[in-house]
């Protein structure tokens, strides 16, 4: 599957061309540099290795400085692996990835759909109603006190004696990863590697995405 790797800029509203208001997410999607290439005879499975994001050399290890130096490029942040990416446009003929090939945002067609994956923002520990949406025990009657966003009742009677394993209760939320599915590709903006997608995906503003046809 083509994909690139990418940055959630923020958010904005364009106008359709019916004058309807369309709430996007603006992602900086490339350029990315192809470093390495997976092969059936040499890996067990095919894929390409996409870096994105510069990154200082003194902030990287000198195993990598090596890896991104046989791609001819220099040292990245990001580095994700796509299974199937097939062939893309090079000039006017259709051709398979080489080492230190660049990936655009050129592989994306306007109106057409793809799929985003970020790691959602985290909201740290949290209580029943807002982790997974209870509504409380209820008013203050009979003789209740602060219970409006509380769990109730987390167990049954004597049998089985105990709360089962998986019950939604308070925790960790957030922070995870998240995939939003055909999200419609609004605008592709080639001079300023931008790419507008229909409606909100994961991820604070800064934070890495990975986009898929």
């Amino acid at each position: 599957m083509q994909g690139i790797i990418g940055k959630k800029v923020g958010m904005t509203s364009i106008y359709s061309v019916d004058g309807k208001n369309i709430p996007c997410t603006v992602i900086e999607a490339g350029p990315c540099v192809v470093t390495q290439l997976r092969t059936l005879e040499k890996d067990g499975y095919e894929a390409v290795q996409l870096a994105f994001d510069e990154k200082k050399e003194k902030h990287t290890t000198k195993a990598m400085k090596g890896h991104f130096k046989k791609a001819g490029t220099s040292p990245k942040r990001k580095v994700v692996e796509f299974k199937d990416f097939g062939q893309i446009k090079k000039g006017d003929t259709y051709s398979d990835l080489e080492l230190g090939d660049l990936v655009t945002v050129d592989i994306f067609i306007e109106g057409e759909y793809c799929d985003v994956a970020g790691i959602s923002k985290g909201k740290g520990f949290q209580g029943v109603v807002k982790r997974h949406g209870y509504s409380g025990v209820g008013e203050q009657s009979h003789g209740q006190k602060d219970r409006q966003r509380a769990p109730g009742s987390i167990g049954a009677a004597s049998t089985p004696a105990r709360v089962f394993k998986g019950k939604k209760m308070a925790g960790r939320m957030g922070g995870q990863k998240v995939k939003m599915i055909s999200l419609r590709v609004l605008k592709v903006i080639p001079e300023s590697n931008l790419l507008l997608v229909k409606g909100s995906v994961p991820g604070s503003k800064g934070s890495y995405l990975i986009i898929e046809r």
